[in-house]
């Protein structure tokens, strides 16, 4: 079993400034390598190029070793962050489960793997903030402070936000369309496995269990990395946005998540039950209509319940207090979802990687029990998840964090994109309408890569 490492050690040396802000998509393209963006509805929008220091780990503790190196990291530190929000975080994610990054297009990808930004941008409420962070040798306070105001020159020179929001939205890049795609299940494969499952089911061997598949796609032109972004983020302003790219290679894991699996500040937890599914009506009232079948559906109702019921009770053994909300239908551009949010007081002070691993993988995007559900998970799927629906977020000094769970997403190069789609499989389910289910899921990443003005089905 790997260990987490950082490629430096402490001490830490932050230096942030109030800047401009500038176009997003100047920004992005001004940062270096390895990038990663977040941004979340109550959280502040981050942009980070270059790794300060990198947090890597592999196998079963490797939750743990995150947390450790994180504390390492962040034990002493000369931190001047001018705002909350431009704090010191690193930001990463996991494997689905051990072993899932083994095969493509996983390969740059370790199973966790966390990167405190060299160079960091952040746009809160209060405005715009630009840090620098430096880690071990680097972290000479003048040298910081030099390089921050090198970094604040170079910032100003770029397009403003407000002339970008001026400008019209043709004059990004256009998405790059589809050469080729290939599924990595068939049709009739995914009717014998569901149909499996669901025998598991009926004979008690499992409560649920999640299935996914994945559709490989050549693209036609280069994938314009920022234009995408910024598309989803006009199309999602209420997901959870996400971008990481590796140390090495030029891919990038990415996506538009609704499901937020826990954040805490303090000792108050928030997360969500998310899972029953169905799509957008072309009518305000066809829509209406959609939502009040999913609100009635037995096999959608009972889906949910299971996962809001595994939510209270891993969060059970941390909290004081556990309250959930009313179950609601959450719309998004091309679904609806059930809904439940779910609050916890803690009755400690805990780190927020514990709730993590207590909480990975809900069953909304693993299965109950959840050993046998992963067990038919790796018997099942032909491709590696790697860390497709599993947790992205942030960890900072106190041990407080955000993070969501990577649905709605893909690994992108240049010219290959593949794409990750789930759904939840009980005692009730059909293969086709689970088949077309996974279809409305691949949408938010497939339009963005379609050509524009290209149809919106797939080829079933």
């Amino acid at each position: 079993m790997k260990r987490a490492r950082s490629r430096s050690s402490p001490p830490l040396v932050s230096r942030t400034t109030a800047v401009d802000e500038p176009a997003f998509a100047a920004a992005f393209d001004a940062l270096p390598s390895p990038r990663t963006t977040w941004s979340a509805p109550d959280d502040a929008l981050v942009l980070g190029g270059g790794a300060a220091a990198t947090l890597t780990a592999a196998g079963g503790d490797r939750f743990g070793s995150i947390r450790e190196a994180a504390a390492e990291l962040f034990e002493s530190g000369d931190v001047h962050a001018g705002t909350e929000a431009a704090r010191p975080r690193v930001f990463g994610g996991f494997a689905f489960h051990e072993g899932a990054c083994d095969g493509e297009p996983w390969g740059p990808f370790p199973e966790a793997r966390f990167v405190l930004p060299r160079v960091q941008l952040t746009v809160a409420d209060n405005g715009a903030w630009l840090t620098v962070n430096a880690v071990g040798d680097d972290a000479d306070v003048s040298a910081v402070e030099d390089r921050l105001a090198r970094e604040v020159d170079r910032f100003a020179a770029l397009d403003r936000s407000d002339d970008a929001a001026a400008a019209s939205a043709a004059s990004r890049p256009p998405r790059p369309g589809i050469r080729e795609s290939r599924r990595t299940t068939s049709r009739e494969a995914w009717r014998d496995s569901v149909g499996a499952a669901v025998d598991r089911i009926r004979a008690g061997d499992l409560r649920k269990v999640v299935l996914a598949q994945a559709l490989e796609a050549d693209l036609a032109a280069d994938f314009p990395r920022a234009a995408t972004l910024e598309r989803l983020a006009e199309k999602y302003p209420d997901c959870h946005r996400y971008w990481f790219e590796p140390d090495a290679g030029d891919s990038a894991f990415f996506g538009a998540t609704p499901e937020r699996l826990v954040s805490l500040r303090g000792r108050t937890v928030e997360t969500d039950a998310l899972a029953g599914t169905t799509g957008r009506g072309e009518t305000p009232n066809e829509d209406e209509w959609l939502a009040r079948e999913l609100l009635d559906d037995e096999k959608n109702v009972h889906e949910h319940e299971l996962v809001a019921e595994t939510v209270r009770d891993q969060l059970e053994p941390f909290a004081a207090s556990i309250a959930a909300g009313e179950r609601r239908v959450r719309r998004l551009a091309t679904v609806q979802h059930l809904h439940t949010p779910i609050t916890a007081e803690l009755d400690a002070d805990r780190h927020v990687l514990e709730l993590v691993e207590a909480l990975h993988p809900t069953p909304a995007v693993g299965g109950l029990p959840p050993d046998r559900a992963l067990a038919t998970i790796r018997e099942t799927e032909p491709f590696d998840r790697g860390w497709y629906a599993a947790p992205v977020g942030w960890i900072d000094a106190a041990g407080n964090g955000a993070f969501a769970v990577a649905i709605r997403s893909a690994v992108a190069s240049p010219r290959r994109a593949t794409l990750f789609a789930g759904v939840g499989v009980v005692s009730d389910s059909d293969p086709d309408r689970e088949w077309d289910e996974v279809q409305l899921k691949y949408r938010p990443i497939l339009d963005e890569l379609e050509g524009d003005g290209a149809g919106g089905s797939l080829d079933q």
